[in-house]
Order: C-alpha cells, then sequence, then structure tokens
C-alpha cells in the first residue's frame, strides 16, 4: 500500500520518448532493469569504492556497495509506505557516474576540467550515461528513463540552483525532490558509513581501539556484543557493532521520517515537493553521531598517510592521460572524436576517463604515457 505522499507510476511525467507500456512490468520497474543492464552498471565492478589496489577479494567495490545501498533503501521505503520499484532504480543508478579511483579520481578529473573552465560532477555525469551514452536500443540513444528517475539522479543528494544550472530547467530545481529521491542520499550513507569501518578494520588501517576510541556508539554496542558474545572471535563481535550501527541508523530514519511527516502535517506528494527543505533526516541524536562517525573516517582512514600513494597514484594517472588526449585527440575511440567535434575537447575526454574502470585506465596509461606507476599494467 503506498502512502498518500508517494510517487505513483501510473501519475509519471513519462518518457522523453513515448513507449507502449510493458504488459507485467510498470515503468518504474522497467527504467530499473535497464539500469542493471546497462554497460555503465556493470562497469561499477571494476570502480574503486575506498581502496584503489586489490587488498582482498572482500572489500566492496562500486557494484557491491550499490547493492547495498539498494537493499537498504528498499527497507526503508517499504517502511514507510513509498515506491519501492522507484526506490531501487534511484539506488541502483546513483553511482554510474562516478570515475574510476573513487573520490580521488573524482577530484584529479574536476581538477583537469576547472583548468580548461569547466567542471566534474558525477550526478550530471550520469544523466549524461543514460540520457547519450549507452548505446543498447534501437529506437532511441540512452535508456529512456522516466522523468521521476532522471529527476532522482540530478537531485538525490543535492540541490543544484536554478539559476546556475538552466539546462536543467526541466528537473523542478526550485522544489525538493520526492522522499523517494531523498532517502538515496541517506541510505548511501548508512550504507558507506558502516562498510568502510569493516574495510578499514580488515584492511588493518583501522584499529579496533582506534575505532572504540574515535566512534561512541561503536564502543558502546562492542560492549554489548562483549557481554552477550564473550567467547566468539574479535572480529564476530565486531561484525555485531557495525550491524547494530546500520541498524540504528535505519531504524532512525524511518521513525524521525514519520515523525515529520505527522507535525508537518505531510498529506502528498505536493507537500513533499513544496517543503522549505528536503524532510527526510535523522534525529539529532543520531546525526550527530552519524557526523562523529564521518569525521573519524575521514581523519583516520580516507586521508590516512597509507592511502596517499594510491591517490597520487590516481590523480597523476588521470591529470597525464587528460592532457595526453588533449594535445592528441586523434589518438581518442573513434566514436569519441566524432563527439568532439560537436562538443568542447574537454568535455568529450573527461566523458572518455570518467567512464573507465580502474584496470581500464592503467591500461591506457601504459600505453600513452608510459609504465612509470609502480609496475601497474
Amino acid at each position: 500500500m503506498l502512502a498518500d505522499y508517494a510517487v505513483r507510476v501510473e501519475q509519471s511525467r513519462g518518457r522523453r520518448i513515448p513507449e507502449p507500456q510493458h504488459p507485467y512490468r510498470n515503468d518504474f520497474q522497467r527504467d530499473r532493469d535497464r539500469v542493471i543492464h546497462a554497460r555503465a552498471f556493470r562497469r561499477l565492478e571494476a570502480k574503486t569504492q575506498v581502496f584503489t589496489r586489490p587488498f582482498s577479494d572482500h572489500f566492496r567495490n562500486r557494484l557491491t556497495h550499490t547493492i547495498e545501498v539498494a537493499q537498504i533503501a528498499r527497507t526503508i521505503a517499504t517502511q514507510l509506505g513509498l515506491n519501492v520499484d522507484l526506490v531501487e532504480a534511484l539506488a541502483l543508478v546513483h553511482d554510474v557516474g562516478h570515475p574510476p579511483f573513487g573520490h580521488a579520481g573524482e577530484k584529479a578529473l574536476d581538477a583537469a576540467m576547472r583548468e580548461h573552465g569547466y567542471f566534474f560532477d558525477h550526478n550530471l555525469h550520469a544523466l549524461r550515461i543514460v540520457e547519450d551514452f549507452e548505446v543498447r536500443y534501437a529506437q532511441f540513444r540512452g535508456l529512456n528513463l522516466t522523468f521521476e528517475v532522471r529527476e532522482g539522479i540530478i537531485k538525490h543528494s543535492r540541490d543544484y540552483p536554478a539559476d546556475q544550472f538552466p539546462e536543467l530547467a526541466e528537473y523542478l530545481l526550485d522544489q525538493r525532490p520526492p522522499l523517494e529521491a531523498q532517502l538515496i542520499d541517506l541510505a548511501d550513507e548508512i550504507a558507506y558509513d558502516t562498510a568502510d569501518l569493516d574495510d578499514g578494520y580488515e584492511a588493518r588501517l583501522l584499529t579496533l581501539e582506534q575505532i572504540r576510541g574515535g566512534i561512541p556508539v561503536f564502543d558502546r554496542f562492542f560492549r554489548e556484543a562483549e557481554q552477550a558474545y564473550p567467547n566468539v572471535v574479535e572480529k564476530l563481535k565486531f561484525n555485531e557493532a557495525v550491524k547494530r550501527i546500520l541498524d540504528r541508523m535505519v531504524g532512525d530514519l524511518i521513525r524521525n521520517l514519520q515523525n515529520r511527516i505527522k507535525t508537518e502535517g505531510i498529506r502528498s506528494l505536493e507537500d513533499v515537493r513544496g517543503w522549505g527543505q528536503r524532510l527526510a533526516t535523522f534525529s539529532p541524536e543520531v546525526e550527530e553521531e552519524r557526523r562523529g562517525a564521518k569525521e573519524f573516517l575521514h581523519e583516520k582512514l580516507y586521508f590516512s598517510a597509507a592511502l596517499d600513494p594510491e591517490k597520487n597514484d590516481a590523480e597523476r594517472v588521470i591529470r597525464e592521460l587528460f592532457e595526453f588526449w588533449m594535445a592528441n585527440p586523434a589518438s581518442l575511440p573513434l566514436s569519441y572524436q566524432e563527439k568532439a567535434g560537436l562538443e568542447p575537447l574537454p568535455r568529450v575526454v573527461c566523458d572518455y576517463i570518467a567512464g573507465m574502470t580502474d584496470n581500464f585506465i592503467y591500461e591506457q596509461y601504459a600505453q600513452y604515457c608510459g609504465t612509470n606507476h609502480h609496475g601497474r599494467h
């Protein structure tokens, strides 16, 4: 049963190119399936989440992270009576615009673009992928997704000012996104805050003492796990604490949103869209815990000295390849050379690099810039 404030697929603003209804899948289900079958989605398997070098086969990559976000988002959406099909489509597509090498790659690509007066934004890039780069269908370019999915790609994690992004005018930038899109950003946050603790601990970049000292809520849950399971190995107590943090954040988000919907008198999708700010938030207490955990991860993991060699490597590879193709556009694949006739060259080079997996960009680097990079190939 859908809540009154949920998005209804039968009221969708539809696709750019109208298509007949499918006999047994609604439009949001079809969008979800188109994302799953897209090449950009498959490439997420070989894109970094936090660790670029293969420390272990068990660390998250962009694809497994995306599946975790979809699981969390579906759980939340079900409890709130939201449109689970739309939520799942948005969760699965939310990271397709990310370049290789995680945040280091995004930073390097943005820096390279800014030298030419442009910038890189992974949400806008994701929109370009689903609108243009995916070539699967005889009838149209891209995936021809519904308006609601395209809007969610743009608006799930930030608000774009209408005056600065006139090219996004159709996406109702003066309005909030539906709750289905709002909760994706928070599900993403829940997924990586807990997963990065796990991967950081497994990689031995974070010690149990560090985590217990830096994240009080983790310490509390770890103590509970020690009391409940005194004889199990440390890793299982660790897992128990992480699981309880995840559960706490999910439960808090559900309850807090239910309370806000009630107290603010939200009765329709129009109410959600017209509200002054986003309704989907954690309670003040859990928001403070989230912020503390995130600061801890930034300081002790994302910006730890142990990851510097990888990040520097990633930034150099992207910078040098970008400069190479700017100077030698004839070395780009034919389809990108054709695009360069229609669009600015920096944008075309950026599009090409952003689509690459970690493995493929190293191959390109070896081919065009020599192999002076830790012997990677």
